[in-house]
Formats: structure tokens, sequence, C-alpha cells
């Protein structure tokens, strides 16, 4: 009986989760809710490096959305936040106009 050679299957990438993915999101989440600039500005720019380097690793990490996702939350906290201030500033300024 001929035996065939064992047939080679091309090895896959090692994927896994970006070990800062979970750590954005949770950042994004608290600078929506709190529309704070202390958690909103870090996962805006952690999500800009983090996301560079799950372009540049070429399909190795799993969680693009993820980092995404916190990513824009702190885009839209950060947004808020300079909303809310301007807003005071226009009220106070109404405000020390009246008087």
């Amino acid at each position: 009986m001929d035996q065939e050679p064992p047939v080679s299957y091309p090895q896959q990438p090692y994927v896994r989760e970006h070990p800062e993915g979970t750590t954005i999101l949770v950042l994004g989440i608290l600078g929506l809710v709190l529309c704070g600039p202390f958690t909103a500005i870090p996962a805006w720019v952690k999500g800009n490096r983090v996301l560079r380097e799950i372009d540049s690793s070429k399909a190795q990490h799993t969680n693009r959305g993820l980092v995404k996702a916190g990513q824009v939350m702190g885009i839209i906290g950060t947004v808020i936040f300079v909303g809310t201030l301007a807003l005071y500033a226009v009220v106070f300024a109404l405000a020390v106009s009246q008087t």
C-alpha cells in the first residue's frame, strides 16, 4: 500500500485581543457617562494609538471594533464636555453683562 505524504496546511497567524482594548472601552464609557475630560481624552488618544497598532499588526488583533467604540465614545464625551464649558461661558458672560 502506498501511503500519501501528510497534507501540510498553511499556519494561521496567532490572533489575540489587543491588551488595551477593554481599557479604552471602559475609559470611553466613563468619559461619555461622566462627561469628563479625564477619561474621555485618554480614550480618544489611546484609541488612535491602538488602532494604528492593530492596523500595522496585519490582523493579529481581533478587538478593533471594541477599540473603535471606546475611541468614538471618548470623542463624543470630549465634545459634550467642551460644549458644556462653552454653554457655561455664554451663560456666565450674559449674567455678568446684565449686572
